[in-house]
């Protein structure tokens, strides 16, 4: 059972503070090559097998891969904490998504508990391959994985993300 306390919403985007009391096998289905979950669904072989993940991404710090003849793993080791520049991690994680999208294979992005890190990392990934504003990627995300709550620092930094891109690609699509 997770309990759920409300913080205050300082940016509209409310995010509660998630205590975490039991197993959480919950997996966000991004798309249904991209999935977002904690390390409880990645060290699950019954959930991983269930959703046919082929590779798993873990972005969390100090967290062994639990099957490592059985699936493609790439270990990107972030703390989370505001000040952690989460935007340097871009770069190989979401190439690492995309070789798995290519192969038509499915990936699971975790961390320890499937709400900041592995979250803010999909966010990005959106805003970066499908175009997507800041809200539209977070709301999309979010209702795939309501727990999500990426903290402060990364928040910030996604907007600031989607400035970049906007800069660099032109625009922001607003409609996907």
């Amino acid at each position: 059972m997770q309990v759920v306390e409300e913080a205050e919403p300082s940016d509209g985007f409310g995010c509660g503070y998630v205590q975490d009391l039991s197993l959480d096998l919950q997996v966000g289905v991004i798309k249904p090559w991209l999935l977002l979950g904690s390390q409880d669904a990645a060290q699950d072989l019954e959930t991983m097998k269930k959703y046919g993940v082929t590779h798993v991404l873990n972005v969390a710090y100090g967290v062994e891969n639990a099957f490592p003849n059985d699936f493609i793993y790439k270990n990107v080791s972030i703390l989370d904490l505001p000040e952690t520049d989460i935007t340097s991690y871009f770069p190989e994680c979401f190439e690492f998504i995309e070789q798995a999208k290519m192969l038509d294979r499915v990936v699971l992005v975790h961390c320890n508990a499937g709400v900041s890190r592995a979250a803010a990392i999909i966010i990005g990934f959106l805003i970066n391959s499908e175009g997507l504003n800041f809200a539209r990627a977070f709301s999309w995300v979010k209702n795939a994985r309501p727990a999500i709550c990426p903290n402060p620092g990364f928040m910030e930094q996604l907007h600031k993300y989607q400035e970049c891109s906007k800069k660099a690609n032109g625009s922001i699509n607003d409609h996907k």
